[in-house]
């Protein structure tokens, strides 16, 4: 699933394309990526409103629209919006089709069908969600303020979405090995040693794959068609069976709360 620098960088990437453009024509061939509205009623809602604006809120993307809706997207699994210019084919799996006034077409490029765009009112969306890692105001002392309530274990405390928006399973795992923690671990087990090197750690991994343009492990692709290169950087994520940079130990793979878990066993001892 894109996590926050996929999400990061499609916005990013979307940006230049979009904004300031007015939304000529909307096509949808896939009516549950619109789930919430009809398929005529979500065409309505988007034809003729111009992007004011385009930014990234946890793992969504959220479109300002000159009408005072907004345009959330979730890519979820497998979704990609693809920016192409005039008169190119359309990729396969294409799921939501909008044409802009300059002929550029934004395609809603989804395999497994679980990606969602929805139009909704209001100032500011997505309030339920917590705070995101990369602003200023989330400090280390914010952070050890968030976990030092949490008995859960470290791992799915930090995939929590009202508790840190945007960190997800790829880069929870990388930052708890530069971090040398387990994921096992209470989160409100941590010293306060240990709370500062993780805030530092999920800040630094995050920030280094969005500079890399995201990880392109399965199905990212960028707007432009180009894949991202974090994953060239990953130390453990997906990498059961090889050996640790730091001491050589076999990487292991582990379930927690569900979710697939990678880790050094010697680096981060429980």
């Amino acid at each position: 699933m894109p996590e926050l620098p996929e999400v990061e960088t499609v916005t990013n990437e979307l940006r230049p394309y979009v904004t300031g453009r007015r939304i000529v024509e909307v096509k949808v061939y896939w009516p549950g990526t619109v789930k919430g509205h009809t398929p005529e009623e979500f065409i309505a809602g988007l034809e003729g409103q111009t992007v004011d604006g385009v930014y990234r809120r946890a793992k969504y993307i959220v479109w300002n629209l000159s009408g005072g809706l907004r345009l959330l997207t979730h890519l979820k699994m497998t979704g990609s919006l693809i920016a192409a210019a005039p008169g190119s084919d359309a990729p396969p799996y294409n799921r939501v089709e909008l044409t802009l006034d300059d002929g550029r077409k934004i395609y809603f490029r989804d395999p497994r069908k679980f990606g969602r765009m929805k139009l909704i009112a209001g100032i500011r969306p997505l309030d339920e969600l917590g705070p995101e890692p990369l602003e200023p105001a989330f400090t280390a002392g914010v952070f050890e303020s968030i976990l030092k309530k949490r008995k859960s274990p470290i791992k799915p405390t930090l995939l929590d979405q009202t508790l840190i928006a945007g960190i997800g399973n790829m880069y929870a795992d990388e930052s708890l090995y530069e971090a040398r923690i387990h994921p096992l671990r209470a989160a409100d087990s941590l010293t306060g040693e240990e709370y500062r090197t993780l805030h530092q750690a999920i800040q630094h991994i995050l920030q280094a794959a969005i500079d890399s343009k995201g990880a392109s492990i399965s199905n990212y692709i960028r707007p432009g068609g180009e894949l991202g290169h974090a994953h060239f950087a990953f130390k453990v994520a997906h990498k059961r069976g090889e050996h640790c940079d730091r001491c050589g130990t076999l990487l292991e793979r582990i379930v927690v709360r569900g979710r697939g878990t990678y880790l050094c066993p010697s680096c981060q001892q429980l």
